[in-house]
């Protein structure tokens, strides 16, 4: 055999061993298996990669943990059935997840555009699912197969499980559950649903009759037979009255406890969607179990010649310590989805984590994070959280910290300790968020200290997103005050280790509440802070948020309460044009906005000035300008 024939040999050979390491993504995978049918199919709106940061993959390895046949079928062809149909139709079910982002987020800014990039597709090409991903692809397979049991699942069925607001199509829209035509959703991080769903079917069980499992939504026509639900106003009367869909959301948002949330249902039309009350958190030994499963934990080989998955450099090296979170933002919708209990994993677990790194060829001994939605909430937010899950009426950290809650960083010191120790790790660093309210919270003042000694990359992220008072308090954030007292303290010690280590802040711009005047009043305090943000967020109402519903009706769910929400194009422009003034190419708007609040002592050459005046001849050709357009 030459030597071309042996290289080529060599490389089927490595591409075929590579390719039985993942699940079946096709029926010549199935074959080299042996098998001739699956009991699951995964679809999955993200390319396939094969780690626990991908929602695809721990379901499809938590499934095949439990003993089912699995195969997965990433970003297919929704134009036709035939993606959906080549490994065959499944046994028992089909799973199906729009990816880690709700789709339309995936696809569009704040302003709408279309993105030009999807990081979880491979090569990070553009295209590669269509919008609302869920309904999509459901209705595809309900084409193909009009009886399979079909159950939605992920981030974008999760947050529009009732009806919601949804800012693309600016309108309100149904449960997902009752538009895609599936028969099952599962809300939230779905493993404990997932598994009960997965034995219900295997032992018999018509997909109909599974209508009480912790964690999922269902439909019926009879709704009569969940007496002791509490009723939602319907779709049709949220959707006609913005204060109606505020009260809904409202009761929707304080049954999210699994100890003593109750069972919702709301006409949807031709359904009820019924939801029961959420699963429960997930054990220390059920965290290590899920996330010490056989992972690849890389893209398929599929993809390489495009040059892998871009999402996947972040999050390789990196390790998820826990999950939920007790903070709480009025933007963020973790609340809905992974809910505010903590559940961390053993520092046992992470420890062998880290050591599959160092096992990797291309690992150069820096792990990229250790944490989950807020790095530093490593420990339940307070001990009566056991017996009676998370408050019901009344927040962890806003507006101050709880009396109750337990600010403690000791177990996170102690694992980030152990990590550092390990021989080949270099730099242990996080880049999840912190949130400082909380650090300040602690009495012992020792996470700081570590933090900036050893866990910093030269930059530390922090989003304060706002300092007015008045938007503040619907984004649920510290006051002001705290911010500053944040980066004093995080300055003041990093002068004392003799490292030259920043903030980089990040803030929303357009939040409801906030006017001109607080954007302002943002604009000069970054001033003052010293701080420059290299990114503004632009404020985007995401399904099943607090901050969401407040966009959509103008009104506090929880007090009624009036908000001055931005929603005109001008208005959002000038606020974020406020919170960068100093670039160039925002002059003219900052001088817009400030005329508009009634700040022109801004408008100057003076310190305390965000822009100089306009000059004379750029006055003279707009007013020249002017008066042509009024002779037209």
């Amino acid at each position: 055999m030459d030597k071309d024939k042996i290289k080529k040999t060599k490389k089927n050979f490595t591409t075929s061993n590579a390719r039985a390491r993942f699940l079946p993504v096709s029926r010549a995978d199935m074959d080299a298996r042996g098998w001739n049918l699956l009991d699951f199919l995964i679809v999955s709106g993200d390319a396939y990669v094969d780690h626990p940061s991908f929602g695809h993959a721990i379901i499809s390895r938590w499934l095949e943990n439990l003993g089912f046949r699995v195969g997965v079928i990433a970003q297919p062809d929704w134009r036709s059935t035939e993606a959906f149909a080549r490994m065959g139709k499944p046994r028992l079910g089909v799973m199906v997840a729009a990816g880690n982002l709700d789709s339309m987020l995936n696809h569009y800014t704040a302003s709408k555009k279309k993105r030009r990039r999807d990081d979880y597709s491979p090569g990070g090409r553009a295209g590669l699912r269509p919008d609302r991903a869920t309904v999509v692809y459901c209705n595809r397979i309900r084409e193909l197969w009009k009886d399979v049991p079909l159950i939605i699942g992920g981030i974008e069925a999760s947050l529009r499980r009732i009806a919601h607001y949804d800012y693309w199509a600016d309108d309100v829209r149904r449960s997902i559950l009752a538009d895609s035509r599936a028969d099952l959703l599962v809300y939230g991080m779905a493993e404990l649903a997932v598994a009960e769903i997965a034995q219900a079917l295997a032992s018999g069980a018509h997909v109909r009759d599974i209508t009480n499992i912790a964690g999922c939504c269902w439909k019926t026509h009879v709704p009569a037979d969940v007496p002791e639900a509490v009723i939602l106003p319907s779709f049709e009367e949220v959707k006609k009255d913005k204060r109606t869909f505020a009260e809904a959301f409202a009761l929707y948002y304080r049954e999210q406890n699994h100890k003593r949330g109750k069972t919702l249902i709301q006409d949807q039309g031709a359904w009820h969607v019924v939801q029961n009350p959420p699963a429960r958190p997930l054990t220390e030994d059920e965290m290590d179990k899920i996330y010490g499963l056989p992972y690849v934990r890389t893209w398929h080989p599929d993809y390489d010649a495009m040059g892998g998955v871009p999402a996947l450099s972040e999050v390789k090296f990196s390790i998820t310590s826990h999950r939920g979170c007790f903070g709480e933002c009025g933007f963020c919708a973790l609340v809905s989805h992974q809910g505010r209990v903590i559940q961390r994993r053993s520092d046992d677990s992470m420890l062998a984590e880290a050591e599959l790194f160092l096992r990797d060829k291309s690992f150069k001994g820096y792990i990229h994070d250790v944490g989950g939605p807020t790095a530093n909430f490593t420990v339940p937010s307070c001990r009566d959280q056991e017996a009676r899950g998370a408050c019901q009426h009344q927040a962890c950290l806003y507006p101050a910290p709880c009396k109750r809650l337990q600010s403690d960083h000791s177990d996170y010191i102690a694992l980030l300790r152990k990590l550092r120790a390990l021989p080949g790790i270099k730099k242990v660093f996080i880049r999840s968020g912190l949130r400082y309210d909380y650090i300040l919270a602690d009495t012992k003042h020792d996470f700081l200290n570590e933090l900036c000694e050893h866990h910093v990359s030269g930059q530390l992220k922090i989003a304060p997103e706002h300092v007015s008072a008045n938007v503040l308090r619907f984004m649920k954030k510290p006051p002001r005050a705290v911010t500053r007292s944040f980066i004093d303290a995080y300055r003041t010690i990093n002068e004392k280790l003799e490292k030259k280590q920043y903030l980089v802040p990040y803030f929303m711009s357009a939040h409801p509440g906030s006017g001109l005047r607080e954007a302002v009043e943002l604009a000069e305090f970054i001033r003052d802070s010293g701080l420059r943000p290299e990114q503004v967020q632009d404020f985007t109402p995401t399904p099943g948020s607090f901050s969401s519903a407040i966009y959509y009706s103008g009104l506090d769910p929880f007090t009624g309460e009036e908000v001055h929400v931005p929603r005109d194009a001008k208005e959002r422009k000038l606020q974020r044009a406020l919170l960068q003034y100093w670039i160039p190419e925002n002059a003219a708007s900052v001088r817009e906005a400030l005329f508009a609040a009634g700040r022109t002592d801004l408008i100057g050459t003076g310190p305390k000035c965000l822009v100089k005046p306009e000059s004379a001849g750029a006055q003279k050709r707009k007013n020249t300008m002017d008066k042509s357009r009024s002779r037209i």
